[in-house]
């Protein structure tokens, strides 16, 4: 199915959850921040939240500094 990632046109398989994108991607679950149409989605319920088609993600990676 077809999803927006960072604006970007991405297919991932039907019933995908965040969590699984996330290992396609090679994201560290730990290390970003998920919106899915405009909602953050806390990091405990990505494993259980199904993407659908059309649906518009935007992923932020959390980088350390000083």
């Amino acid at each position: 199915m077809k999803i927006q990632v960072n604006a970007q046109p991405r297919q991932v398989p039907e019933s995908s959850t965040i969590a699984d994108l996330l290992v396609e991607m090679r994201l560290e679950p730990r290390l970003v921040a998920v919106e899915v149409n405009k909602m953050v989605v806390p990091r405990a319920q990505h494993g259980q939240h199904v993407l659908h088609e059309e649906d518009r993600l935007e992923i932020v990676t959390l980088v350390g500094g000083g």
